[in-house]
Formats: structure tokens, sequence, C-alpha cells
């Protein structure tokens, strides 16, 4: 049955893939169910987080003779077992789309960062690594651990108009 439950435990790692962190172009199309048409959407994958835990089962007990003497000491084995202490997840989350990104609008999200003290690189109109940490950085404090460019973030930067209700 252990064998059954570590084959399980690692079929269900399989299926998760970890995010490296590195900017990703959103990919046009691929989107979560239900996702409106014409929108575009980035993926956060979060690897489960397993737990090893080693231990002494008892094998055979102690055996003692009729004086009560001991005759054979207890003997141990250890096992070790993983256990799944999270599951893996997956968190989609709307980005602007591929002809948005353009180097201007890049230009305004470096701009945009600086003043907020987040990014003190060059202005290159590039989603390089330096933008990509500054974006996470501000995400994170808003729980999105990703240097993709969230269009919730976007719009909280002034970048993209937000939508009218009604």
């Amino acid at each position: 049955m252990r064998f059954f439950t570590q084959v399980l435990a690692l079929a269900l790692l399989a299926n998760c893939t970890a995010q490296t962190g590195a900017y990703q172009a959103p990919q046009f199309g691929a989107a979560p169910p239900g996702a409106p048409d014409g929108t575009c959407w980035g993926r956060l994958e979060t690897p489960a987080v397993i737990e090893t835990v080693t231990e002494q089962v008892l094998a055979q007990p102690a055996v003692l003779g009729a004086d009560g003497q001991l005759v054979r000491p207890a003997s141990y084995r250890t096992e070790t077992l993983q256990n799944i202490v999270k599951e893996c997840s997956q968190r989609w989350f709307e980005t602007p789309c591929p002809v948005q990104m353009t180097p201007e609008f890049v230009e305004s999200v470096q701009h945009a960062l600086a003043v907020r003290g987040l990014y003190d690189g060059p202005v290159s109109g590039q989603m390089d690594a330096r933008t990509q940490a500054a974006v996470r950085q501000l995400q994170q404090a808003k729980g999105l651990d990703s240097g993709m460019l969230s269009l919730e973030t976007a719009r909280a930067l002034g970048l993209v108009a937000v939508p009218r209700k009604g």
C-alpha cells in the first residue's frame, strides 16, 4: 500500500511543473475555461510541497523469557514516507496582449516602476530581467509571484484603461 501511495504522490507531482519565474510572453489563445474572446492570460504554476518523514517502526517486539529476562531485544526498521503538504496549483491571470506590449508600452512600465522606486535600470522598452524583477516585486505585494505583467497591475500603474461599468 505504501508503494502505491508513493507512486500516486510522484504521479501527482509529474502533473505540476514549476515556473522558473522567467518572463514568458502571454500565449494568445491559451486561457482558462470561460475566458472572454480576445483576452490574453498568463499562468502561474506552483509546485507541490512535499515533506519527507523518516521513522523507526517496530519490526519484532522484544522477547522475554519465563523468568522475565530479555531473550531477544526488539528490532526496528527505518521507513521513509513522503507526504504532500500542499498540492500543486495553477493560477490564471489576465495580461496585456502581445500587440499591447510594444517598446513604448514597456518604456511606460519601466517609468512607472522607476517612479515607485522599484526599477533603476535603463528605460529600454525591453521586458528584460531587471524589468521583470521589478514587476515581480510590485506584484508579490499583491499576492502574484510572477514577473509577467498582469492586466490588473498595468491598470494600477495607470497604463491600461479600466473598463467602464454598466
